[in-house]
Order: structure tokens, then C-alpha cells, then sequence
């Protein structure tokens, strides 16, 4: 057991629920487990805060919700919202004119969440199974770059690009991220369909240290998180103890202190047990 350990952040997709968009009993004993010897445990994800929340009380936080990769961080409790650093208002109408060619020939969905609700030009196969899995209904608005334009008063939280060839959101990415500096727009995937964009200090890596350091006074050698895709790579690099999932990518697997088995075999228990129990 690593005694020091006081937080424990743990992602959702990939990590905690797997195929089964449910966190196994196995999981929740061991997560139960930790909080019974004084250990909090956090939520970090790169969902929606609404589509997040039933994760959050499933495994019984008391500590807020980092949702939108860290851009939304809410506490469940009192409702209060204690961040949000929406994407900047220029940049997002850019990356809408520069995605808005590929979604007129349908080969991927753009994704603007406002006021943490789902907006989309139009509802296509890509978006039902979204929503179906996150729970959330999509707003159809329309054109989303005339949506942003018309209404001043509007902040992006998050923009995310879906699309079902892997090999076009890889392109995004690193044409986007030549165009842009890490100081202008954070980019990042948490599955190889999505491409997301946020603001640039909105990343779980920043939220954890917000967590960690100005809401609970830890060090960070007293965190330990769990993640399995790029988005999970900056808490993984902070934390006393990262660890990614066994389905992680390459480069994650590497950033990471230790590697757990697959979401489908229980790797989270496996990392508590491993380093908590």
C-alpha cells in the first residue's frame, strides 16, 4: 500500500465503464474500499458535466466534477460552478470554418456544448450513438458557426469533431495542431474518433492541480490517477502515480508509472489493489 496517497482521480470512458457504459461491482468494491481508509475519489472526464454526474454519485464523490477534460468543474453538492474556461470565442468560429467542408460532405459531426447541453447542425447515425451513450438529448440548431456568430453572449465549453474514420481526426489533429500553439487551443482525443478542442489551460492535468493543490492543500505525490487515452495524459504526468489502462495508446502507456489490465477485465481494481488496498 502506498500510504501517502490521499486522492484518487479516475477517468470514465475507458477507465471506469467500458462497453458496458457501467462501472462493474468489482470496481465499486475496490473504490469503496479506498474511501473507507480516507481516500477521496474524483471524477475527471472529458464528457459532458450532465452526462458525468450519474459516475459521480455512483461511486459516492464528495469532491466536484471535473467534466469537459477539466473546462467545467462543478461541485455536485451545492451546485456551484467553480470553473469554467470556456474555448475563445475567435478560435471556435475558426475550427468551425476549417471542419465545416468535411461536415457539408458528411464525413464527420461537429459537437458544440453550451450552457453543458449538446448542440448540432443535424442529427446523423454518428450522433444517436452518442447521445444514446451519454444519456444526453442533441439540440438541432442548425448551422453552428451562425449560431456562435448571431449570439455574442454564447461560450463554447467544448468543440468536438466525430467522426468514424480514425485516420481523418489523426489528419485534424496534427494539421490543427501546427496551425495553433498550445497557448491558443488545447486539442486532444479521448477515443480515436473524436477530435476535441478546449481552452488552453482546460486540460485534466490543470484540473487535478486545481483539485489537488488549491481545494484539498495535497502535493501532488499524494494523487494517484487513472486514464486511458491522450486526454488522460497530463494527470497522468502529474500525479505521484499515474496509471494507464491496458487499451491505452503506446504513448500513454509510456507517460505512465504503472500499466493496469483492460477496462473489461476490472484494470481500475486492479490498479487499487495494486497501490491503495
Amino acid at each position: 500500500m502506498t500510504a501517502d496517497i490521499r486522492l484518487l482521480v479516475l477517468d470514465i470512458d475507458g477507465t471506469l465503464a467500458g462497453h458496458s457504459n457501467l462501472i462493474t461491482d468489482r470496481v465499486l468494491e475496490r473504490v469503496r474500499a479506498v474511501q473507507a481508509r480516507g481516500i477521496e475519489v474524483a471524477i475527471a472526464t472529458g464528457r459532458m458535466y450532465r452526462s458525468a454526474l450519474r459516475f459521480h454519485q455512483v461511486v459516492e464523490s464528495t469532491l466536484p466534477l471535473m467534466a469537459y477534460q477539466g473546462a467545467f468543474i462543478k461541485d455536485p453538492r451545492t451546485q456551484k460552478l467553480l470553473r469554467h474556461s470556456p474555448l475563445p470565442r475567435n478560435l471556435a468560429l475558426e475550427i468551425l470554418t476549417h471542419l465545416a467542408p468535411l461536415e457539408a460532405q458528411s464525413a464527420l459531426s461537429i459537437h458544440l456544448y453550451i450552457d453543458d447541453a449538446l448542440h448540432v447542425r443535424a442529427v446523423i447515425d454518428d450522433t444517436v450513438a452518442y447521445a444514446a451513450r451519454s444519456g444526453v438529448e442533441p439540440l438541432v440548431v442548425g448551422d453552428l458557426h451562425r449560431l456562435l456568430h448571431q449570439n455574442g453572449t454564447l461560450e463554447t465549453t467544448k468543440l468536438l469533431a466525430l467522426s468514424r474514420d480514425t485516420a481523418l481526426i489523426a489528419d485534424l489533429l496534427s494539421k490543427l495542431g501546427q496551425q495553433y500553439a498550445p497557448e491558443e487551443v488545447y486539442l486532444t482525443r479521448s477515443v480515436d474518433t473524436f477530435f476535441e478542442a478546449t481552452h488552453p489551460h482546460a486540460n485534466k492535468g490543470a484540473a487535478v492541480r486545481y483539485l489537488a493543490e488549491e481545494l484539498l492543500d495535497l502535493k501532488p505525490d499524494q494523487v494517484m490517477t487513472v486514464g486511458d487515452n491522450f486526454n488522460d495524459l497530463e494527470m497522468i504526468r502529474y500525479a505521484g502515480i499515474g496509471v494507464a489502462m491496458g487499451d491505452a495508446p503506446q504513448a500513454v502507456k509510456d507517460a505512465a508509472d504503472w500499466v493496469a489490465p483492460s477496462v473489461e477485465v476490472d484494470g481500475v481494481a486492479d490498479a487499487i489493489e495494486q497501490f491503495l488496498l
